[in-house]
């Protein structure tokens, strides 16, 4: 994160702004909409600015100096001439004064981003400076997707916000209140313009909700194979109403960071042989978070039915009778292959396609080799590195052809990816000379030949 986001009262606070033309108007314009006490500080002011703000600010018709700076809650230097503008950003900064040099982010300590204003609600949208005409571009398409009257609702909730806290104490069920409301029909009242009836359904719902229990739930779901793109609408709800995040280390960072940012947050990773937390506790876990009211989201990467060990956990919590829900994700299998070009059926290759996992049970690569060695059909291996010369050295005994193609993709559908190709009979070798690291997934079949024409992300190649 570039720049740490923050909204600032102005109200009745004294700010200032060098320069008077169509520019520094834009920015009088905002901060008098935010109750500012402005000062405009320029030989004149341009007629726009005049005729719409003349009587509402001070004006020091006169060319800034250095004492000008000082007892302002903001600074704007909204001149045509650098040289002010660099001046006046290296005294304000001096003086510890928060100052924005209009398009010319290096001499900003704070910039103004695009605005979505549906007060007291206020959408910002920055790029950092680097590309503002992208920040409008973005807030004319939010324009189109938040309806003006989301400024009732919100007045609607800041009106019972204190009878709220009284009758629903405990915080956790509180929040689980709001995000009810705010995406129910009682919204749906307020943004409709019926406020009466919309604090009449919201007075009832609150005098229900205060009486129940707090009840928990687990949500698993499957967060895919890393490109945070690649979640599911539903996955997303979720992970964003969820009061606790248990995830493993195929969970990328991007989509790590679209859970709710004030969850609390527990890793419980595994790699081969290294367990951070052993999978009979993780099971317990959930049970115990659940029990305690708590909505949890485990996140798993991929889809949690397939080499997710999602069976085994759900299985616990329908003996303790905790309810859950299944959000299915995009499989490596299908992720991997699509991300590198590579169809996992096709009518001239395969017409079937088998997925299996290269770290069994036991620790062994226990195949059944004979059914794997087949024409005619895709071979997909999770979790194959460490066995890929077992793999190979196997298939080509029961009856593959030796120069049968293989691909093995590293951190598929991230942009670190990479994509391996070869053939069986040497590819052990050719990845022994790569530093190559999990989670990788193998693909075997003479699919994988089309994979030098139809991939598709050439800035992963």
């Amino acid at each position: 994160m570039q720049n740490y986001p923050v909204f600032m009262d102005l109200i009745d606070q004294p700010c200032v702004v060098v320069g008077g033309g169509e520019v520094a108007l834009r920015k009088i314009r905002l901060m008098s909409a935010a109750g500012a006490r402005i000062t405009v500080i320029a030989p004149e002011l341009c007629p726009d600015l005049q005729t719409e703000f003349g009587d509402k600010i001070e004006h020091l018709a006169r060319d800034f100096v250095d004492t000008d700076i000082g007892g302002y809650r903001l600074v704007t230097a909204a001149t045509d001439d650098q040289t002010v503008n660099a001046r006046v950003s290296k005294l304000a900064q001096a003086a510890n004064i928060p100052v924005n040099v209009v398009d010319q982010p290096e001499l900003c300590s704070f910039i103004t981003p695009a605005i979505i204003d549906r007060s007291p609600v206020l959408i910002a949208i920055s790029t950092g400076g680097a590309a503002p005409v992208l920040a409008r571009a973005l807030r004319n398409k939010i324009e189109t997707l938040v309806p003006a009257t989301y400024g009732r609702l919100a007045k609607g909730m800041a009106n019972v916000r204190n009878l709220v806290k009284q009758r629903i104490p405990e915080e956790t069920q509180r929040r689980r209140f709001w995000e009810t409301l705010a995406q129910g029909p009682i919204a749906e009242r307020f943004l409709s313009g019926n406020e009466q009836q919309g604090r009449e359904e919201l007075l009832l719902q609150l005098e229900r909700y205060a009486n129940s229990e707090a009840r928990g739930e687990v949500w698993l779901i499957g967060a895919g194979p890393g490109d945070p793109d690649l979640l599911t609408f539903r996955a997303l709800r979720l992970m964003q109403q969820a009061d606790v995040i248990l995830y493993d280390r195929l969970v990328s960072e991007e989509v790590l960071n679209l859970c709710r940012r004030d969850a609390e947050r527990i890793y419980v990773g595994k790699r081969r042989s290294e367990h951070a937390v052993p999978q009979t506790r993780i099971n317990q876990l959930l049970v115990d978070l659940a029990s305690k009211g708590n909505c949890v989201a485990r996140l798993k990467g991929g889809d949690p039915f397939i080499f997710g060990r999602g069976g085994e956990e759900i299985e616990l919590l329908a003996e303790a009778g905790i309810p859950f829900q299944i959000v299915p994700g995009i499989t490596a299998a299908s992720g991997c292959a699509s991300y590198a070009g590579i169809p996992l059926t096709h009518r001239d290759h395969a017409q079937s396609c088998y997925f299996v996992t290269g770290h069994l049970k036991n620790g062994t690569v226990d195949l059944d080799w004979q059914r794997l060695a087949t024409s005619n059909q895709t071979i997909v291996v999770y979790m194959g590195l460490i066995g890929l010369e077992t793999i190979c050295e196997n298939l080509i005994k029961h009856g593959l052809p030796a120069d049968t193609p293989i691909a093995l993709i590293e951190q598929g559908t991230t942009e670190h990816q990479r994509v391996f190709t070869g053939v069986l009979q040497s590819m052990a070798a050719s990845i022994a000379a790569e530093d190559v690291h999990a989670p990788t997934l193998i693909i075997i079949g003479t699919v994988v030949s089309l994979h030098k024409n139809l991939s598709w992300i050439s800035k992963y190649q």
